[in-house]
């Protein structure tokens, strides 16, 4: 199981190394191999997100995730990215941005630097919306119940998460980003971050909004086929778990990349404090993305989510942090290794939180999944 989930991940990993070590010696296995591993602590919590969406979908859209969606994450994010970023502030066609990178790592780094509010703020208010809308939602089972309870009974209340996104974005844009992080001093972005905040809000209402719209009326056309599908049980025929397709799938396809993009700022940003080299970042972070992709697909395969009952909640929780984080590297410069560390440790919190109530449901013999939240509450100060 794990090395047909995992194995082209290792394959990635002993070539992209091997590449690595060939062309640019032992320096440049080195540096490729820790990005590698920064993509990944960076990262962990976008494959338990990605992973609550892609059990929803069929055989043939997971395959589609891991062969085109790889392709998009691997060469989009992590080699076109950066350019792109370059060539668009600076004004300059793509192939003059990649000679800049080679020939003056220094400028390059400082375009992308200057780059970073409109990347922050974009990413995070996108973040944020996941963030709010899952803890804006009444749920049976609830990690930290003094504070999902209260929030989750506010469902009720449309367009909060909007409203409490846009007032986050008027915060910081009144805040922030007057004093923006720039490189080798700040400078006042405003109008900058109000802009990239607002289309990073339209980007997620329209994305999500398209896929939430299929799957609900898919969920209404399986509700239609339930009878058929008894008629077809009763007869002897077999019946399978098809999962979501066509333009729900797709829909949801594209919500995943996108939710990879906004996840994958900071691992992008954060490389540039190891490294210019433009080709160590790509190889670096495409071999953490495949891990990333594997381990989505190998806690779908699983059944790892609906095992660990807290796993998701932790994740969400990470989003929630990471999207404060970017907002606040607006203006201060956070370090990557606290960004990383804080999303693995929420969701290490949540993996013990399941297990300790996995146990106590166990020893109760409760087998409905029971209510975790008074069986097992978090005692971890989170």
């Amino acid at each position: 199981m794990v090395l047909r989930t995992f194995g082209w991940s290792f394959g990635v990993t002993a070539v992209g190394l091997a590449a690595a070590a060939f062309f640019w010696g032992w320096q440049g296995f080195a540096i490729v191999a820790i990005l590698s591993i920064l993509e990944i602590s960076l990262s962990f919590d976008n494959a338990v997100v990605n992973a609550g969406v892609l059990k929803k979908m069929n055989a043939f859209w997971q395959k589609i995730f891991l062969t085109i969606g790889i392709l998009i994450a691997v060469f989009g994010m992590r080699l076109v990215f950066p350019v792109a970023i370059v060539a668009v502030t600076a004004g300059i066609g793509p192939v003059e941005a990649v000679d800049l990178a080679m020939s003056e790592p220094e400028t390059y780094e400082q375009m992308v630097t200057d780059a970073h509010p409109s990347i922050a703020a974009f990413g995070g208010m996108f973040l944020l919306m996941i963030f709010l809308n899952f803890i804006f939602d009444e749920r049976e089972h609830k990690w930290i119940p003094w504070l999902e309870k209260p929030l989750g009974k506010l469902s009720a209340v449309n367009g909060l998460a909007v409203c409490v996104a846009l007032i986050a974005l008027l915060l910081t844009a009144s805040f922030l980003a007057p004093m923006a992080h720039q490189y080798g001093g700040h400078a006042d972005k405003t109008s900058t971050v109000l802009l990239s905040g607002v289309a990073g809000l339209i980007t997620y209402l329209i994305v999500g909004g398209l896929s939430g719209f299929f799957e609900n009326k898919l969920e209404q056309e399986e509700a239609r086929e339930e009878e058929a599908e008894e008629a077809a049980r009763r007869s002897g025929k077999e019946v399978t778990a098809l999962g979501v397709g066509g333009k729900a799938a797709f829909f949801l396809f594209l919500y995943l990349e996108v939710l990879d993009a906004s996840f994958s700022f900071d691992g992008v940003i954060g490389a540039f404090a190891i490294t210019n080299h433009i080709f160590w970042m790509a190889l670096g972070l495409g071999i953490g993305a495949m891990y990333v992709r594997s381990l989505t697909v190998y806690l779908v395969r699983q059944g790892t989510l609906d095992e660990y009952v807290f796993l998701e909640h932790g994740a969400h929780y990470a989003i929630g942090a990471l999207a404060t984080i970017l907002l606040v590297t607006v203006r201060w410069e956070i370090h990557e290794v606290v960004t990383g560390l804080f999303g693995v440790a929420l969701i290490g919190l949540a993996f013990a939180s399941s297990l300790r109530y996995n146990r106590r449901r166990d020893a109760s013999g409760d087998d409905d999944g029971g209510s975790p939240q008074e069986q097992a509450p978090v005692t971890s100060g989170v």
